[in-house]
């Protein structure tokens, strides 16, 4: 049976075949299998330094110091870490965060609310951004903390973080970004953008899943406290054995990212174009999100008459999502939807089409004329 054209690289990227080629060379008796924390033989050096190569990498992509970046398990412990985090030892704190974080961010933040923790929570424009405005406004004397994405998981709008940024460091109010779904799809520099805490993915970028990385500025010094205790790793912040395969695997995408960036935005850029010109004969399709502030790779489309549900049954031998992958399990409309605006019934009607590194323009109009085919053919059925 031939596989379905993959169009969810929002929910997750396949590994590229160069970091899988990589990862394989830390794992069997032949490779690089030792622990890394063993300082006591050459293979744990090995280990180490396979480690430290990959931390290098992580931190080249977004222009970062290698010391500054912490492994974890993947976005949301990242998500978790730096929230949670950064709460103990603050009196009476309170945090600034919005409806369509991720999962990882609202469900952290509902959790520290029920410990007795004050949250805002800010609501994005039709165009899925925050204002630094409302930034501002939101902020009180005792704010610790603001946590929002750089790039919507549902929309693929994109926030200012740099004005965001400078206008909470004045204030001294740490600055979370969670950039998993914008690292190696835009230009991501901690070095010019005032962010305290950044968290990474390796899933999201062509490595594997079950490893990522938060981001925790050296100057000014960042101090968060431990989520996870025993034996200190990760200089205290983030304990447990490093799987050194996988943070390989992560550090090799990482590079690749890096150094195929501006061209997979370009070519990214190119599909989009074709994919968005081989719909122009159906009508009532509506853009969800920024069209102007926005990465090329994702794209939320609302399909007047038609509900998501049906659309996406008929349009079997094509893998897309109705809302992000974390939360495809329920029937509720999506939120992020509902938070910019939508109401159910506009919400039940879209659908989410993500590209990435191996879409093809053979796909790109295959899943055009499927999708006209399909609209069109439960339109005339109602």
């Amino acid at each position: 049976m031939k596989k379905p054209v993959y169009m969810d690289y929002a929910a997750t990227t396949p590994v590229d075949p160069v970091v899988a080629e990589e990862m394989c060379k830390y794992l069997t008796i032949d490779g690089v299998f030792g622990n890394p924390a063993s300082r006591t033989h050459a293979y744990g050096w090995q280990a180490e330094a396979a480690v430290e190569g990959a931390r290098r990498h992580v931190a080249n992509l977004i222009h970062a110091d290698p010391r500054e970046i912490v492994w974890t398990s993947g976005a949301t412990e990242s998500d978790n870490l730096a929230i949670k985090g950064a709460i103990p030892g603050r009196e009476n704190p309170h945090i600034v965060t919005s409806v369509i974080e991720h999962k990882a961010v609202l469900d952290t933040c509902t959790w520290l609310e029920k410990q007795g923790v004050s949250v805002t929570w800010l609501a994005p424009g039709s165009d899925g951004r925050i204002g630094v405005e409302q930034v501002e406004k939101s902020l009180r004397d005792n704010t610790v903390l603001v946590s929002l994405m750089m790039v919507n998981n549902e929309l693929g709008c994109q926030t200012d973080i740099a004005s965001i940024g400078a206008a909470l460091r004045d204030r001294g109010v740490l600055f979370h970004v969670d950039a998993a779904q914008a690292a190696g799809k835009t230009e991501v520099d901690v070095s010019s953008a005032p962010v305290d805490l950044l968290s990474l993915s390796a899933h999201k970028v062509y490595g594997p899943k079950g490893v990522g990385a938060l981001y925790v500025r050296r100057s000014p010094d960042v101090r968060i406290e431990s989520q996870i205790h025993g034996g200190g790793h990760e200089r205290g912040m983030r304990s447990g054995t490093l799987p050194t395969h996988q943070i390989v695997g992560m550090g090799k995408a990482f590079e690749l990212a890096s150094e195929q960036l501006e061209q997979e935005k370009q070519m990214l850029e190119g599909i989009r174009s074709r994919f968005l010109a081989g719909l122009d004969s159906l009508e009532g399709v509506t853009l969800n999100g920024s069209d102007s502030h926005r990465v090329p790779g994702i794209v939320n489309l609302s399909f007047a008459g038609v509900d998501a549900e049906s659309l996406m049954l008929g349009l079997r031998n094509l893998a897309v999502s109705s809302g992000s992958a974390c939360s495809s399990a329920t029937i509720e409309p999506s939120f992020v939807l509902k938070g910019i605006g939508l109401d159910d019934e506009q919400a039940h009607r879209a659908l989410r089409f993500s590209f990435g590194r191996f879409s093809t323009t053979e796909e790109i109009d295959f899943a055009a004329t499927q999708i006209v085919d399909v609209v069109s053919r439960l339109r005339s059925v109602r």
